[in-house]
């Protein structure tokens, strides 16, 4: 008899070690799926659309072509979201991974409309894609009557297949086209992430780093004013861990390219490294799996201002850099930061 309780208790070890490895390849290749998303999936798909039209299969692409051209203002019109591609069982096992977490710190009124401010941007903004392009972390259940809308680069939507697979996440152009439209012609209960220090604040972000580029970045609070939506400010602790970064220094060649490219094209080439495929000790695409904690800190009631003067701008944006300040002072201790930390914020 304990020979025979031995040999189940084995075996029921080596089950559950087994479904541990297939889970730990499943979080592997849904991470990577997004990270080539993120860098390739743009590029690969207007190519392979070109090809088809030089084959036989012509047809195929000229009628997407076709459908394209129809749907070019769909992005800025709110976009397609689709909670079916939201509640894809592959983001739970994207969140699974670092982890990553959604903190609610307040509730939200269903009758305000809402600019949230996510900070840091990292190298990909992966917690800003994860708790609010999917279900992954609740944040329908988190905020219920609210519809979280990531925005992002306005040139990711021009290229085919990638604009239909972002606009499903409920993700749309950082511009102010789209964003007037959804503040204004969309109802209320919307909310629009912004990650407010771009591809500047990307050239900065390396592990152990706390800074924020916020200072001369005051479009959002504009925006905020001219429609009366309520600020939120939002701050990813752990988001700066998960790559490693080579840092060009002010006034370098290397930090020279990266502004041309970001004054001209929208995005600043970094160069970074994670963990490899098939080990951490080696360097790949992959991020490092570091948890990602984004706590969603109080709204700041924002009147409606058709014309906001500069020093009402300033004002309110000064409360949203105070307030910003005071959310990761009081969360940073519970996230493994040390009480002398402070955000830095440029």
């Amino acid at each position: 008899m304990g020979t025979g309780s031995s040999i189940l208790s084995a075996l029921q070890d080596l089950f559950w070690l087994s479904k541990s490895k297939v889970e730990k390849q499943l979080q592997i290749i849904s991470v990577l799926q997004w990270v080539l998303t993120f860098l390739v999936m743009g590029i690969a798909c207007t190519l392979i659309l070109m090809y088809i039209l030089c084959t036989d299969c012509w047809a195929i692409a000229a009628l997407y072509l076709a459908w394209l051209v129809f749907d070019w203002n769909t992005p800025k019109k709110g976009g397609r979201r689709s909670q079916w591609v939201r509640n894809w069982a592959i983001w739970r096992y994207f969140r699974d991974y670092f982890p990553i977490r959604l903190v609610k710190t307040h509730n939200l009124l269903t009758t305000r409309n809402y600019i949230f401010g996510y900070h840091p941007h990292g190298i990909m903004g992966l917690g800003a894609f994860c708790n609010f392009s999917t279900e992954a972390t609740g944040v329908s259940q988190k905020f219920p009557g609210i519809r979280p809308y990531l925005a992002t680069l306005a040139g990711n939507f021009r290229m085919p297949i990638l604009r239909d697979y972002l606009m499903s996440g409920g993700i749309c152009p950082v511009n102010r086209d789209s964003i007037d439209y959804i503040l204004s012609k969309n109802g209320s209960g919307n909310a629009i992430i912004i990650v407010v220090g771009g591809a500047a604040e990307s050239l900065n972000c390396t592990p152990g780093k706390n800074s924020v580029t916020l200072r001369n970045r005051k479009g959002f609070v504009k925006l905020a004013l001219r429609h009366g939506a309520d600020l939120v400010p939002v701050y990813s602790f752990g988001e700066n861990e998960v790559y490693k970064q080579v840092i060009f220094e002010e006034g370098s060649w290397g930090r020279w390219v990266q502004k041309k490219f970001q004054k001209h094209i929208g995005f600043a080439p970094c160069i970074f490294h994670g963990r490899g495929l098939f080990s951490s000790n080696t360097w790949g695409l992959l991020p490092y799996s570091k948890p990602i904690t984004t706590v969603v800190g109080e709204p700041i009631t924002i009147p409606k201002i058709d014309n906001p003067s500069q020093k009402e701008v300033d004002f309110y944006h000064s409360v949203y850099v105070d307030s910003l300040i005071k959310l990761f002072d009081k969360y940073k201790g519970r996230f493994g930061l040390p009480e002398t930390e402070v955000l830095e914020v440029n």
